[in-house]
């Protein structure tokens, strides 16, 4: 096994009409909770945990998620990805997930705030059998500098590949580096400081389901920006700038709502930590 800051892995299984853990694994600057069911005994939800409180240069991280057919997972973090000065190697988060026939996984951290000289790697591997659904969402911050000035990271990138039944349906590859481009202007963040995406796959997708949603999130977006794009398998993915990450989550708690509600008949829940 390689020389991780942090590794873990996490597996849960579908009995009895219930999702329970089979395997939870942790090492090094890495944790996870034990399961806590918040609103449905069938939906386990887990917090991942930094106990150090922040990533700092050279840290490398790696979690691998396995949810079991028939199993449903929410998964979250405890607090905000804090990612301090990191002159020398940037920081690095590995995340490999496996979705089994007829699984669901609600795969929504907490913000990513990069601070001052911040450089930030996060790479996330997903792969989906027939019948999963997935909710996998990221919101950026601009984080803070001793001058007060926003957008003073050097780097962030954040790739995500999905596989649906072995073929590559998604590659979604976000770079921001304020040295180089203007990231608050045209074609970027447009004058907004706080950008979230989200990728939803499920079969219950329909072009009907998607245009409902469409307008839906419109209705909610007020001085947001919004766009919603259709993927190449019944599925969208949801882009929002905003000026606030509260605003950001407002947006996404609407259309987890809406694909809880009309996929599974399921009551909305709510991530809180306090």
């Amino acid at each position: 096994m390689e020389n991780w800051t942090g590794f873990l892995r996490l597996a849960v299984r579908h009995k009895e009409e219930r999702t329970i853990p089979a395997e939870v694994y942790n090492r090094g600057a890495f944790k996870v909770t034990p399961p806590i069911y918040l609103d449905d005994p069938s939906q386990p939800c887990f917090y991942l945990m930094n106990p150090g409180g922040g990533y700092v240069g050279g840290d490398r991280y790696k979690a691998e998620i396995h949810v079991g057919e028939r199993a449903q997972m929410l998964l979250t973090t405890q607090s905000s990805t804090k990612i301090f000065k990191t002159l020398t190697s940037p920081v690095t988060q590995d995340t490999s997930i496996v979705m089994e026939k007829d699984s669901y996984l609600e795969y929504m951290p907490d913000p990513i705030i990069a601070y001052q000289h911040a450089q930030y790697l996060q790479n996330t591997v997903i792969r989906m059998e027939q019948g999963a659904s997935l909710i996998y969402g990221d919101i950026i911050t601009p984080g803070w500098s001793p001058d007060g000035s926003l957008f003073r990271y050097n780097r962030l990138q954040l790739k995500t590949i999905v596989y649906y039944e072995g073929e590559l349906v998604v590659l979604d590859h976000l770079q921001l580096r304020p040295e180089v481009h203007e990231v608050e202007g045209l074609g970027i963040l447009e004058g907004h400081t706080h950008f979230g995406t989200m990728t939803v796959i499920g079969e219950k997708a329909t072009s009907d389901f998607v245009e409902q949603m469409s307008d839906t999130l419109s209705a909610c977006a007020g001085s947001c920006k919004i766009g919603l794009s259709a993927l190449i398998l019944p599925g969208f993915s949801l882009r929002v700038l905003a000026s606030s990450t509260q605003k950001i989550e407002a947006i996404f708690e609407a259309c987890q709502r809406c694909v809880r509600e009309q996929w599974f008949g399921k009551k909305p829940i709510s991530f809180r930590k306090y």
